[in-house]
């Protein structure tokens, strides 16, 4: 039965949403410098940017008692004028994490940006369309349709609790598709209604080390919203203050890291997914001071050269304080296609 023995850590990427439809890299810088360049035509009518964001930057000015705009365009600016520089938003983010302007408007930037995407992916749920459950006929050949066969594969609906409670979920996305996803999923498949899939999915654990664009509404915990909804602009100010950058995802008082970092150290599978090893991020993962480390660890690193899926090899086997035996990092696959490869392997001790 898959995953019903020892545990599992699944470390998610950008790569991963990518199979759902969500943009990655270049695209992403792309659409935030679009949505937070907010221009202003004789100083009134806006002729570009998010009327959300632009809407939002009102509200907090008024909360705060403040009246001058202009400092949030600029950041916003600034922001748009960097990104085909930047690495991706975070490190930027991170870089300037002491400019309070440049971290509101860049946050917002990303919770529009990735509600957006959602709601574009083909994992949305249209019920003005009539719909009530994700087309599965769009994403069968998907990761995450795959990863739903191996973790129902022998597995009895009863059994199920247990299996989720094995594994963990590191996502470096902002976007909710996994748990979605997921939700959706053990309904249709096991024809359990909505509130039984998530009393299921409450003993899978899912850490956001950079925050994420709100709970969703059958996760019952703060600022729930719709997986793709379009938000109030006051929501989307609650929404962006849940993102995280890189100094506030590895503070133990304002972050998970510490459970982040032990899943790490203390699961039996270490896979990666869509993941691109980025130096801060693979930092955020470390524990060189832990006494166990994975038995064996496999990933996808699509795209990267052969010199440097050697460098990424040797960065994932000192990961924890004992070396992880066998590294299987494949830069010639999907996320899908590393499914389909090492489907025993996977789920194999």
């Amino acid at each position: 039965m898959a995953f019903s023995e020892g545990k599992t850590t699944i470390v998610l990427g950008a790569g991963a949403s990518s199979e759902a439809g969500l943009p990655v890299g270049r695209d992403l810088k792309s659409k935030i410098a679009r949505l937070i360049d907010i221009k202003y035509k004789d100083g009134f009518s806006r002729t570009s940017g998010s009327r959300e964001i632009d809407t939002a930057f009102r509200i907090k000015l008024q909360n705060e008692n403040g009246r001058d705009l202009n400092p949030y365009l600029h950041a916003c600016w600034r922001i748009r004028d960097a990104m085909p520089q930047a690495i991706s938003i975070d490190n930027y983010l991170d870089a300037h994490a002491n400019d309070e302007l440049t971290v509101v408007a860049g946050k917002l930037g990303i919770a529009q940006s990735i509600l957006e995407a959602e709601k574009s992916s083909s994992l949305y749920v249209n019920r003005r369309e009539g719909r009530e459950m994700i087309n599965f006929d769009k994403v069968e050949n998907t990761w995450y349709n795959k990863f739903v066969q191996l973790l129902t594969e022998n597995c009895r609906v009863d059994d199920l609790s247990n299996n989720l409670a094995n594994l963990t979920v590191i996502s470096f996305n902002y976007d909710r598709c996994f748990e979605h996803f997921l939700y959706y999923a053990i309904q249709n498949y096991y024809r359990v209604n909505s509130t039984d899939a998530a009393k299921m999915l409450s003993s899978l654990s899912v850490y956001h080390p950079y925050g994420r664009v709100g709970s969703l509404p059958w996760q019952r915990q703060e600022i729930p919203i719709e997986f793709g909804a379009d938000p109030h602009p006051q929501s989307l100010l609650d929404i962006s203050a849940q993102i995280r950058t890189f100094t506030e995802g590895t503070n133990p008082d304002t972050s998970s890291i510490d459970l982040i970092r032990n899943s790490v150290a203390e699961c039996d599978r270490l896979i990666f997914l869509g993941f691109a090893f980025h130096p801060m991020n693979m930092n955020l993962l470390s524990s060189e001071g832990a006494e166990s480390a994975p038995k064996v660890s496999y990933g996808t690193a699509l795209g990267l050269s052969n010199s440097d899926r050697d460098i990424v090899e040797r960065e994932i086997k000192s990961l924890t304080g004992n070396d992880i035996k066998k590294v299987e990092l494949r830069n010639d696959l999907t996320c899908s296609q590393l499914l389909d490869e090492y489907r025993r392997s996977l789920t194999s001790i």
